[in-house]
């Protein structure tokens, strides 16, 4: 940051207040500032309303604008807009209108076996797109790569090339803080509700889940976990497998808080009481896990701010800057509720 940029603010603002203001990077800002190309119109006028916002004049470009590059931005998400998705879609919207970018959508589970990435690039209408847990393989997302179509990936199902950007949450850090606080209740039989194998979030949370345990010297024990579908009916088939075990687990820790629901359906069926019998913890904080009774312990994910933070790497790629840090994980929080408590003695 040049002090001219801060001198230009007057004092009152600075060019990271305004960079935080508008979700551009503080480069773009001063780009603008200092009446520089190279910057998308709407970006450009989003950082002068920002400007103005915070009563500062914005200053008057010298030699014209930059030539318009104008396209919309296409947001597949080919799921059911519950509470999960229709979070981070909605969060995706809001942001993009900021910077003047209209969305077409691509969602529900209709969408899902779409062949919609090979014709992305050839559509000129289209700036870049947000692909949210896409089920291409990374080589479709490597072909669409090629093709110098902008375009960043929401929480990727599998493993992406280190030069496609992407946006998660911390799935490892967060399933290690939900099973070390079970575990500093005393619970060491911990049965894990877990998400489809091939998941990347799935392979992530259970090696939070076993660290957690090695940091207390206990092996994980593979009969303890079941993945499934993260939907409540198959939390509810695999948590009534496991409290069917001869030694039953003391807690169960879900992949989401449906499987989570599920799983209090199976230890009511069971004539079990949460939590003096067994403890229960889910994983998002979605609404359903302050509706349940008991309330649900849970991992908080920043969903909205998953949405936000793709939009502003998706910006940066269409005004071809230089990306330093191309997989961002975004911190969870442990939730602690009424779910969860010491083992039975």
């Amino acid at each position: 940051m040049k002090q001219s940029d801060v001198t230009k603010l007057g004092g009152r603002a600075t060019v990271r207040d305004i960079a935080a203001e508008t979700g551009v990077s503080i480069a773009t800002v001063s780009r603008v500032l200092n009446q520089q190309g190279n910057v998308a119109p709407q970006t450009r006028a989003l950082v002068e309303q920002a400007v103005e916002r915070l009563g500062v004049r914005a200053p008057s470009p010298r030699g014209g604008s930059p030539k318009p590059v104008g396209g919309a931005v296409f947001v597949r998400c080919p799921y059911v807009l519950t509470d999960y998705f229709g979070l981070i879609v909605s969060s995706i919207a809001e942001t993009l209108d900021r910077h003047g970018r209209q969305l077409v959508l691509n969602a529900g589970q209709g969408a899902a076996g779409a062949q919609v990435l090979p014709r992305l690039p050839a559509d000129n209408g289209l700036a870049g797109a947000i692909l949210i847990l896409p089920p291409e393989s990374a080589d479709d997302l490597v072909r669409l790569r090629s093709k110098r179509f902008p375009f960043v990936v929401v929480d990727p199902r599998t493993a992406v090339p280190r030069d496609i950007a992407s946006v998660s949450a911390a799935h490892f850090a967060g399933a290690r803080q939900v099973t070390s606080h079970l575990v500093g209740l005393g619970h060491t039989r911990i049965g894990v509700i877990g998400g489809p194998r091939e998941w990347l979030a799935s392979d992530a949370r259970l090696s939070g889940h076993a660290a957690a345990l090695a940091d207390v010297g206990i092996l994980p024990d593979p009969d303890l976990v079941r993945p499934v579908e993260p939907t409540t009916e198959h939390g509810r088939r695999a948590a009534g497998q496991l409290l069917d075990l001869p030694q039953r687990p003391t807690a169960l820790v879900a992949f989401n808080d449906k499987a989570a629901v599920g799983a209090l359906q199976a230890a009511a069926e069971r004539g079990l009481s949460v939590p003096t019998d067994l403890s229960v913890a889910g994983f998002d904080d979605i609404d359903l896990s302050r509706a349940t009774f008991p309330t649900l312990t849970t991992v908080r994910q920043p969903l909205q701010e998953m949405g936000r933070m793709a939009v502003s790497l998706l910006i940066r790629l269409l005004d071809r800057h230089e990306l330093e840090a191309l997989h961002i994980e975004l911190a969870t929080e442990l939730v602690i509720r009424d779910s969860t408590a010491p083992p039975p003695r």
